[in-house]
C-alpha cells in the first residue's frame, strides 16, 4: 500500500508544471479553464495578484534600500509563536515589517517540550532562531476564541479521538487544562476556555526552558521570554514577562 501511494505521488509530481510563471503570465485561456474547473479559484487568483501588487507598490518599491538590505540576510529581534487561526496574524496586529520577526504558527500556539523525535519541526525553529539568528525576544501569543484550546478543554477523558493529528497535538496543553480544571472548574465552561487560552501561553513559556539554547540565552541575559494575549472581540492586547515559579508580572 505504501509503495502504491508513493507511485501515485511521483506520478502526480510528474504532471506538475516545471516552469514558474509570473503572476501576470496567467492568460485569459488559462483563466477560463480555471473558471470552468474551479469557479472560486478566479477570485483567489485576483486576491493574490492584487495583494502582491499592493505590497510591491506600498512597500517593496517604496523602500528599495530596506529590501535590498533584507536580501543580504535577516536579523530579526523576535521569535514569535502564534496560532494558525486566520484571525490572528502577528504581522498585522503588532505591525511587524518583513525582517523583524521570525514566525512559527501552529494550532493553539503551543510550544512542546524538547523532543528531537516527536517535535523536531518546532525544535528546529527554536534552535535556528536562538542559536543562529540570535533573536532577543521569544513571544508566545494566545488569543480569544481559540479552536485548539476549545478542543483541548473539551477532549473526551477516555482518550477517544475523531482527528488524525489535532487531538495528539493539543495534548501538549494537558498540564494547562489540568490547572484550569483544578482551580476554576466551578466556572462556566466558556470562562474556563478563556482562562486556558492564557494558561497555555504560560505552559509554552515554561516548555521553552527545556531547550538548552533558550536556557543559555536566559542565563547570559541575551534572551527574554514574553507572553501575549490578543482578544479580537474586545480589540485588546495583553503582554507579560513570566517569573517562573511566581505569578507573571509586567501585565499591561
Amino acid at each position: 500500500m505504501a509503495e502504491q501511494s508513493s507511485e501515485v505521488a511521483v506520478a502526480g509530481m510528474k504532471r506538475l508544471p516545471r516552469e514558474e510563471k509570473d503572476q501576470d503570465d496567467i492568460d485569459e485561456a488559462e483563466l477560463e479553464k480555471i473558471r470552468n474547473d474551479s469557479p472560486g479559484a478566479c477570485e483567489a487568483i485576483k486576491k493574490i495578484k492584487e495583494g502582491f501588487n499592493q505590497f510591491k507598490a506600498n512597500e517593496f518599491d517604496k523602500f528599495p534600500d530596506y529590501y535590498r538590505k533584507l536580501a543580504e540576510g535577516q536579523n530579526p529581534k523576535f521569535l514569535v509563536f502564534a496560532c494558525s487561526d486566520s484571525r490572528v496574524c502577528p504581522s498585522n496586529i503588532l505591525s511587524f515589517r518583513p525582517g523583524e520577526a521570525f514566525m512559527a504558527r501552529n494550532i493553539a500556539n503551543l510550544v512542546p517540550q524538547f523532543d528531537q523525535v516527536r517535535y523536531s519541526g518546532v525544535g528546529a525553529v527554536i534552535e535556528y532562531a536562538v542559536a543562529e539568528l540570535k533573536v532577543e525576544i521569544i513571544l508566545v501569543i494566545g488569543h480569544s476564541r481559540c479552536g485548539g484550546i476549545n478542543r483541548l478543554m473539551s477532549h473526551p477523558e477516555d482518550g477517544s479521538t475523531s482527528f488524525d493529528f489535532i487531538d495528539d497535538w493539543v495534548q501538549i496543553g494537558l498540564p494547562a487544562k489540568a490547572k484550569v480544571k483544578a482551580e476554576f472548574g466551578n466556572l462556566p465552561f466558556e470562562e474556563q476556555i478563556a482562562i486556558c487560552e492564557r494558561e497555555a501561553v504560560n505552559l509554552s513559556l515554561e516548555n521553552l526552558l527545556t531547550y538548552p539554547y533558550v536556557r543559555d540565552g536566559l542565563a547570559n541575559k541575551a534572551l527574554l521570554l514574553m507572553g501575549g494575549y490578543y482578544d479580537f472581540v474586545k480589540g485588546t492586547f495583553s503582554l507579560w514577562v513570566p517569573n517562573f515559579g511566581v505569578k507573571p508580572f509586567l501585565f499591561v
